[in-house]
């Protein structure tokens, strides 16, 4: 599959009902090469489909270590978020009548990803996003392709098993996620006091528990037994506390473009109903993945098998 990094950009039920209860209120098309003809029916001016009409290109926004979600491994972008917006991205060649579609990645973090789709950077931000009214004011975002839930890991040999246990400590999270807003809250709500650190990613983050730097690093489930399983000894670490949050992932693009946001949701609700993404899913999830073969072993959540029956972009907070 061929593609290009870039530095800069390139020349709408039941569904509902269950995500509300849930959050306690309740083989990619043609090759990606040549630029391709103008469509027939332009897009609206100034827009995500204009800018890859013009181009021929999508650009994707991806993460360097958010596994199996979105990363890098042998400097190639991968993982489940990456696979689905490949997908979107010749969705939106069809759309506009390219005759080829080519991607083209951009490397974003937790702190510019939401700025890279307000500059026009990226087109589609595919990482470990979560969907929150907060970021609907900057972005929109489609149906969830996951929902994780906001955890902490610690080193195994420490009597933890709870946040409580944690009072008086120095944990971490990542900057610009809802996971530090989260623990924040947590830690307040069970009257727990912990200092907080800002990591700049989630390896760091990671990092300072395997160092000692800090006891703690809080973070979305499926991300921290990705990185507890890329460690050279998984067993020296593991995962406690109940959920503080749930996280529905989901991939974001411009706001306020409803031509743009109506073929990003067909192409996510064509994925559930033809259930490739549930093939995706078990890609990243249950089988070997790259750079060292490591196998999650995470079935789907109860959570996402029952969202993905009535697939919905329907967040309520």
């Amino acid at each position: 599959m061929a593609f290009t990094t870039v530095g800069k950009r390139l020349g709408a039920s039941v569904g509902a009902a269950m995500l509300a209860f849930a959050f306690g209120g309740a083989g990619c098309g043609k090759a990606w090469a040549q630029l391709a003809a103008p469509s027939a029916s332009p897009p609206s001016a100034g827009t995500t489909l204009q800018r890859i009409q013009a181009s021929g290109v999508v650009v994707i926004g991806h993460r360097e270590s958010s596994m199996p979600m979105s990363y890098v491994a042998n400097g190639t972008p991968m993982g489940y978020s990456v696979d689905v917006c490949q997908l979107i991205a010749q969705a939106l060649g069809r759309h506009l009548k390219l005759r080829e579609t080519k991607v083209a990645y951009r490397l974003v973090t937790s702190s510019s990803r939401f700025d890279a789709i307000e500059k026009g950077e990226v087109d589609l931000e595919c990482g470990s996003t979560t969907n929150t009214a907060a970021r609907r004011q900057r972005v929109a975002f489609t149906i969830a392709h996951f929902i994780a839930s906001s955890r902490i890991v610690v080193q195994s040999d420490k009597p933890y098993s709870r946040i409580e246990d944690l009072d008086g400590k120095t944990l971490a999270s990542t900057a610009g996620t809802t996971n530090i807003d989260s623990l924040a809250r947590e830690a307040a709500t069970k009257s727990v006091r912990v200092r907080i650190e800002p990591a700049k990613d989630h390896a760091e983050g990671f990092g300072w528990v395997v160092s000692g730097k800090v006891e703690g690093f809080a973070m979305d489930d499926v991300l921290l037994y990705g990185l507890r399983a890329s460690h050279t000894k998984p067993q020296d670490l593991k995962v406690i506390g109940k959920p503080m949050t749930i996280e529905p992932y989901a991939v974001a693009f411009e706001r306020n473009n409803p031509e743009l946001k109506a073929v990003v949701d067909a192409e996510l609700r064509r994925l559930i109903q033809t259930r490739e993404l549930h093939g995706m899913y078990d890609k990243w999830f249950t089988q070997p993945i790259p750079p060292q073969g490591i196998n999650l072993g995470m079935r789907m959540p109860h959570l996402l098998v029952d969202s993905l029956k009535y697939p919905s972009d329907y967040v309520p907070q």
